[in-house]
């Protein structure tokens, strides 16, 4: 359970950004629009024709005032009306497929950046996540992603709509009468100016909402997975009082902004209408003097109504836009990580499995530069070769393993296999090459089958029985109420320890590598379970070359030769009998560990 500081930073930032901080990721989630240029384009077009559409119903209430009502001419009442009822009829049918289209086209995309973004994980060094926690990825890749949605789902929509509709009625309100359309756009200037003061204030706001709820999540991804310790140590009310203040920290966050917006929206809503009682004013002078028709002042106030509801539109989606923005700018992050270990250019696949021959050769490594954690260990190992790892904790022995797998890199020396530097193999290739059993087996939240297949996808059921008859796994997996398609949970939370370790090794016997790194598991287990998981062992390491990080010293007597790791070097090298016999840093753990 992470006990990370949840408490304000020393340094506070800023929550003002600069006014076109957004552009830049707006361009960029813009781009994902450029694979379907043709389905945005006959949105648009169908966007385009239901907004022309809406420039008719006033031209047909002018007519009915002016042509018909003042005329006295009711023969032209039912053209007047049949144009009204066209012209709803037909911005509807666009509207309708508009929305089709939009909804195919966002989904589309929104596919293409959700599959981008997983991808990009699966490819990240494990640094990545050890540096952070689980929830926090989580929540980049669920409700940050959610957010980004928004653009294409509300926002391009919605800004493309209000433009063309801005476009359209400026256009019509100055064929009408110039004079009133200049008064219309008076205030044009306050409201940019306005938007452009919120926008650089409300993304430095949603910076921070991302973060603090970041933050939550990642607390309640914690405090879910460790239920347990908090019920064993009756530790609830803590947990209450974090998650509170977490929660509060969030919410305070959201509170910031929507104080902003509720100044910011009202303050729009009035400048508008101010330029409406500008048009009555001067207008009603123009229709007292002759100059300007009853249908027209109606026609211009109509239009003028329109004119305005966009722009209150506009700002909306500019609220919306800044939160999705202050999202991206995080889901970036992930896209944007470099991975640390990486092929090297023109790398090629060997066509063969490797013999197992490993070599680590002046390695060095250190997670921080004042920290050594290898200090220039060489030793060779034989292919078929078992060989035990033992130390004290923080002796190097998991970083030794983590560094074969090409989870890390050495910072210098090499480690090679069969005589070739693991770093002109492909990691694909090389990781293929390698079966790992870890102390705490990870099973997926699954069936038995589809947990064991992970070794091999490709296969079938004679082989799943056979390497979970050979990982003494068959019969318990048998006697489990749906057999191999028995579901097991998140974790395998329905197996005990030493039937979820027996599925690891059998997983890795499907998978069958040439070289397995077995982590020895230190859970207290029965003697049959043990003995069991011992033949499991058995026949997972026959033939391969084999790396045990052991923790109970007794289990030893059986493998070829035990390497002794202390501070980050090797110590000691031979097999059990001889290393007790020389009474060095062996002999002092195994001593240790049975003293009564």
């Amino acid at each position: 359970m992470s006990f990370r500081s949840t408490g304000k930073k020393n340094r506070q930032t800023s929550s003002e950004s600069r006014p076109l901080d957004f552009v830049k990721p707006l361009l960029r989630v813009l781009k994902y629009l450029q694979p379907h240029r043709g389905l945005a384009s006959v949105t648009l077009f169908c966007a385009a024709c239901s907004t022309a559409m809406e420039l008719v119903p006033p031209w047909a209430v002018k007519i009915v005032i002016d042509d018909v009502i003042q005329a006295k001419n009711m023969a032209l009442l039912p053209w007047a009306l049949g144009l009204l009822v066209g012209a709803y009829v037909v911005k509807n049918l666009f509207a309708s497929l508009r929305i089709r289209l939009n909804n195919q086209l966002e989904q589309t995309v929104v596919h293409d950046l959700r599959r981008q973004i997983f991808s990009a994980l699966q490819g990240l060094s494990l640094s990545y996540y050890e540096n952070r926690s689980t929830g926090e990825i989580m929540s980049r890749v669920t409700n940050d992603t959610e957010h980004v949605e928004r653009i294409f789902i509300d926002g391009l929509e919605g800004v493309v709509t209000a433009l063309l509709t801005l476009i359209g009625i400026t256009i019509m309100l100055f064929i009408l009468n110039w004079k009133l359309a200049a008064l219309s756009l008076l205030p044009i200037p306050l409201l940019m100016l306005s938007a452009s003061w919120f926008t650089s204030r409300v993304h430095g706001y949603y910076r921070h909402i991302r973060k603090h709820s970041a933050e939550l999540s990642g607390y309640l991804q914690d405090a879910l997975s460790g239920i347990r310790e908090t019920m064993g140590f009756m530790q609830q009310a803590y947990e209450q009082t974090r998650y509170e203040r977490l929660s509060r920290a969030y919410s305070d966050a959201n509170l910031k902004a929507m104080v902003l917006w509720s100044l910011y929206s009202p303050g729009m809503i009035l400048l508008a209408g101010l330029g409406t009682v500008l048009i009555l004013w001067y207008g009603a002078g123009e229709v007292v003097e002759g100059r300007l028709t009853l249908g027209e002042l109606v026609l211009f106030l109509s239009y003028l109504a329109l004119f305005y509801v966009p722009i209150n539109q506009i700002h909306s989606v500019n609220h919306m836009l800044q939160h999705a923005l202050a999202a991206s700018e995080r889901v970036f992050d992930v896209l944007d990580a470099v991975q640390e270990v990486t092929d090297r250019p023109d790398v090629g696949t060997p066509a063969h499995r490797v013999q197992g021959a490993v070599r680590f050769n002046q390695a060095q490594f250190h997670y921080r530069p004042d920290v050594p954690v290898l200090k220039g260990l060489s030793v060779s190992v034989a292919a078929g070769e078992r060989v035990a790892l033992v130390g004290p904790s923080g002796a190097g022995k998991s970083t030794l393993l983590k560094l074969l797998m090409r989870f890390y890199d050495v910072k210098d020396g090499a480690v090679v296999i069969d005589g070739q530097d693991i770093r002109d193999l492909p990691v694909a290739y090389l990781r293929q090459q390698i079966g790992i059993v870890q102390q705490e087996p990870f099973l997926f939240n699954g069936t038995v089958r589809e947990n064991i297949l992970y070794g091999d996808l490709a296969a079938d059921q004679e082989r799943l029985e056979a390497s979970a008859r050979a990982a003494r796994a068959h019969e318990f997996i048998m006697a489990l109420p749906e057999g191999y398609d028995t579901w097991i949970g998140e974790r395998g939370v329905k197996l005990s320890v030493g039937q979820k370790q027996r599925v690891s090794i059998a997983r890795v016997l499907l998978k069958d590598p040439p070289i397995v790194i077995f982590d020895e598991a230190t859970s207290n287990i029965d003697t049959e379970t043990e003995v069991k998981i011992r033949e499991a062992v058995t026949e997972l390491t026959n033939g391969r070359t084999t790396f045990i990080i052991a923790h109970r010293l007794s289990t030893l007597h059986d493998v070829d030769r035990i390497l002794v790791l202390d501070g980050g070097r090797l110590v000691e090298d031979g097999r059990h009998d001889d290393l007790l016999s020389r009474g060095g840093v062996y002999a002092g753990l195994y001593e240790a560990q049975f003293q009564v």
